[in-house]
């Protein structure tokens, strides 16, 4: 009867903390993505809180995980908000200029540079009018979603933040939680973490931060040679920088075709070395060292868990897709280590 009631005992604890762990997911999964963002801020910039926790009188947490915050909002944030207003601003004017009478002359221009194209490569089409109407519908449908989402998406914002301060403030007490709750033993555990910690910081530092270079470069560069929407193109160059064999060549092709369609052959010959010097050479100098110092994930691995990974978490799935595999790839690890070699052992 004693084994009987033991078994009873667990079936009952582990259906009554299944119950209650659903329970409270349930209760914090609306803010999962902030959380998620926060632990991605602290894990990058935690270098960043040793150094001002090394300075502050007494090694305060609570101020310097304040000025972390303060710091991480000054450099990082803030200058999202100003990208993405303008952004914003920038596909509002591109869903004025391919709506009523503008799309007219758009589609015009549009059909005459695909029969350029055409001299050179006969049967080349891209479908200009269903490109168009699909643009236009994909505008119209998302900047009404941005703006009803604006107050979630501050209230979201802040959680953030406050989370990044209680996980600058308390993050070691977390994860030696973390560590004794889990049944793997502790090494196995700070393996995990470790591994997970500088897959972060490699794809935010080595993938992201390239990327967001380039990107940078090529908005400079186009509104010194006088394009219009600089911007809105620089970041579409960020996202050609993450696709191996593509990179910012998204738009500096197409840019200097444009010119060279236009006449402006000086102008396209200004863009076509700024694209090779400015923008080419970050991608052989500063992306492999950044990329060195973190996991060797295969760049096509990387795309795919990028993409996957926005797909499934949104924007912040930038990041948690490839950490994602990362941990899988850490737990293959410890398989190989321990059960495959214990079985092949027995």
């Amino acid at each position: 009867m004693t084994g009987a009631n033991r078994i009873v005992e667990y079936v009952f604890f582990f259906g009554l903390l299944g119950a209650v762990a659903y329970l409270v997911w349930e209760i914090i999964a609306p803010f999962a993505g902030a959380l998620a963002l926060a632990a991605i801020i602290v894990t990058i910039c935690y270098p960043l809180y040793e150094i001002i926790l090394k300075r502050i009188t007494r090694n305060n947490k609570t101020v310097a995980s304040l000025l972390s915050v303060l710091v991480v909002m000054v450099v990082v944030i803030i200058p999202l908000i100003l990208l993405g207003t303008i952004l914003l601003n920038e596909a509002q004017d591109i869903y004025t200029l391919v709506n009523e009478d503008s799309q007219v002359t758009l589609e015009s221009s549009l059909v005459a540079f695909e029969q350029f194209i055409q001299k050179f490569i006969p049967g080349f089409s891209i479908e200009i009018t269903s490109y168009i109407n699909q643009l236009t519908t994909f505008i119209a449908s998302n900047i009404s979603a941005i703006f009803t989402g604006t107050a979630s998406t501050i209230f979201l914002f802040f959680i953030a933040l406050f989370g990044s301060f209680y996980f600058f403030r308390d993050g070691k007490v977390f994860t030696k939680f973390l560590i004794q709750i889990s049944p793997l033993p502790d090494k196995d555990d700070a393996k995990i973490l470790r591994r997970l910690a500088i897959s972060i910081r490699s794809v935010a530092l080595g993938t992201v931060l390239t990327a967001l270079i380039q990107g940078t470069l090529t908005a400079i560069g186009l509104s010194l040679f006088g394009f219009e929407r600089a911007v809105l193109w620089g970041c579409i160059a960020a996202m050609g920088a993450l696709i191996p064999g593509i990179g910012t060549t998204i738009v500096f092709v197409p840019a200097i075709i444009y010119l060279l369609y236009t006449g402006q052959y000086a102008i396209a010959g200004g863009v076509f070395i700024w694209s090779a010097f400015a923008v080419g050479l970050i991608d052989n100098l500063i992306g492999p060292y950044l990329m060195s110092r973190g996991n060797k994930l295969h760049p096509f691995f990387i795309l795919l868990s990028v993409l996957g990974g926005i797909a499934m978490f949104g924007p912040i799935g930038f990041i948690l897709g490839p950490v994602s595999l990362t941990l899988l790839l850490v737990l293959l690890e410890l398989y190989s280590m321990h059960i495959s070699d214990f079985s092949k052992k027995k």
